[in-house]
């Protein structure tokens, strides 16, 4: 099993924070991760929560239906063995108004004990160094190891072991910096997304800096080839420049770029595949590009088509077919 979730690293190191916390007070401590999930369950495969001996918790598996309930099975004992322990929370449409889940969702949990502060400390101290990191714990013993991240999906489930990718592993690359770019990067920093804005043009250079977001002064072609892990990367040219939003995107082309876009109606969209296949890509290449960028919503300001790119781009993340937008 894997999957593609949308967890923020924001939120793991939260409750892994708190988890080293209270190991370092003393506290028995375990971590509850969700592995599956059937029906209306509103938190995905890998959401964490941390728990202590007092009750206290931090994190969520189910949105609040069915914390309570796990943190007092915790306190009371019933989960404290040394392996991990599964635990299935499958709630009928008539328990879900008493307890569960809502409309009678279901979920599946691993619950570890975690054995002291050496347990999450390292991991933490990598993640706060801006590394990807895969942690995979054994189903059998409990035992976790670290392991550099690698692409791929953030999350998978074996019949042996759990493997959680942790860290900024998604990043956007925006060709352009004008006030659609910085809509985008704003919107795509609260999910998460390491954010880089290329633009070489010095009459594009913005007074203010948008905080978190990294400024590239490269060509656009640099800018693409100096993205890590490529098959973690969307790119998407909006300097309404061809010379410049070509070179960004020939490049993406030759890249693992899960997500290319282009902003421009579907008149500029045929003129770029025309200008790219005179270069030598192939139509199977050009294709990759998603041009006009964006889902149909009817977008026309530059916050909602930003909102709509960003749509587009979690569908395709989240392997889900979109529709393109027409811009003007």
């Amino acid at each position: 099993m894997s999957v593609q979730g949308m967890a923020s690293q924001a939120d793991d190191i939260s409750v892994l924070s708190s988890a080293e916390g209270w190991l370092r007070s003393g506290q028995q401590v375990a971590l509850a991760t969700v592995i599956r999930t059937w029906g209306s369950s509103p938190r995905p495969p890998g959401s964490l929560l941390a728990m202590n001996s007092s009750g206290q918790f931090v994190g969520s598996v189910s949105g609040g239906c069915v914390e309570e309930s796990l943190v007092t099975r915790y306190r009371d004992g019933q989960l404290a063995g040394p392996a991990p322990t599964l635990i299935d929370y499958g709630v009928d449409r008539q328990e879900a108004t008493r307890m569960g889940l809502p409309c009678g969702g279901r979920l599946e949990l691993l619950v570890e004990a975690l054995k002291g502060p050496d347990s999450i400390g390292p991991l933490l101290e990598r993640l706060r160094q801006g590394e990807l990191v895969t942690r995979k714990v054994e189903l059998s013993s409990g035992e976790a190891s670290l392991q550099p991240g690698e692409g791929g999906p953030e999350f998978k489930l074996s019949e042996t072991a759990l493997i959680k990718t942790f860290g900024p592993a998604w990043q956007l690359l925006l060709i352009g910096d004008g006030q659609l770019a910085r809509h985008l990067a704003s919107m795509a920093r609260q999910l998460d997304y390491r954010v880089i804005i290329c633009d070489p043009r010095d009459a594009f250079a913005h007074p203010s800096p948008l905080a978190d977001v990294h400024y590239s002064r490269d060509m656009p072609d640099d800018a693409v080839q100096a993205l890590g892990d490529q098959s973690r990367a969307a790119v998407v040219a909006l300097a309404h420049d061809p010379r410049q939003d070509d070179l960004g995107l020939s490049a993406a082309l030759e890249s693992q770029a899960f997500y290319i876009g282009a902003l421009g109606s579907r008149r500029s969209a045929q003129a770029r595949r025309e200008r790219l296949a005179m270069l030598g890509y192939t139509p199977q290449q050009i294709s990759r590009i998603q041009g006009p960028a964006g889902l149909q919503i009817g977008s026309k300001r530059p916050a909602e088509i930003a909102l709509s790119i960003l749509a587009q781009i979690t569908a395709m993340r989240n392997g889900i077919e979109s529709s393109p937008q027409e811009h003007a």
